[in-house]
């Protein structure tokens, strides 16, 4: 059952009020659904945005991040919990342990790297939880071709392709989510 929701989301907040409004509308829908927020427990961008929403309508919100950032004075201060970990790679784990299920929102690079490494970790069975991209104003629709060139391609088969959910609407990620099987594991290497 769902009950912590890891979300991958910019530090930033992007040049649109959009991706600021889907933020506050992730943060209402974990707060009304009783889903607890797993993010990177900064105070700016999206993330803030996102974490305050649920905080503000009576969520939990538990942020996870390196110790060099609470350094820079990047953490959040008004969550139900921080944990400090060693490094970015520590965080990821440590975020996916905690989760079940992650939800990128629009962000950089960082946020680009958070879900494709959840979605293929999937992939090899190191990561049971269900994985899409909250796809507003069509923000990853160049990443969603990447996904089905590759399978195009020979990279990726269609039944993990069928994996990675790009949705721009709440009902429909969370039904993706609920109904959700982690993908077949790979067992021949010999073909």
């Amino acid at each position: 059952m769902i009950q912590k929701i890891a979300v991958y989301c910019g530090a930033a907040t992007g040049n649109s009020p959009v991706y600021v409004k889907a933020a506050t509308n992730l943060g209402q829908y974990l707060a009304d659904h009783q889903l607890e927020l797993v993010y990177g427990g900064g105070s700016v961008g999206l993330m803030a945005t996102l974490a305050n929403t649920v905080i503000e309508a009576g969520g939990k919100v538990h942020g996870v991040m390196p110790q060099k950032l609470v350094n820079r004075g990047a953490a959040a201060t008004n969550i139900t919990d921080l944990t400090v970990v060693n490094n970015m790679s520590i965080r990821k784990q440590t975020m996916l342990d905690m989760a079940d299920g992650c939800i990128a929102l629009p962000g950089g690079p960082g946020t680009l790297e958070e879900i494709a490494e959840a979605y293929s970790w999937a992939r090899i069975g190191d990561n049971a939880n269900p994985c899409a991209l909250y796809n507003v104003n069509h923000y990853y629709d160049p990443l969603k071709t990447m996904f089905d060139q590759m399978v195009q391609q020979g990279f990726l088969t269609a039944e993990h392709r069928s994996k990675l959910l790009f949705a721009d609407n709440l009902p429909d990620i969370f039904d993706f989510m609920n109904r959700y099987t982690p993908p077949t594991i790979r067992t021949n290497y010999h073909n």
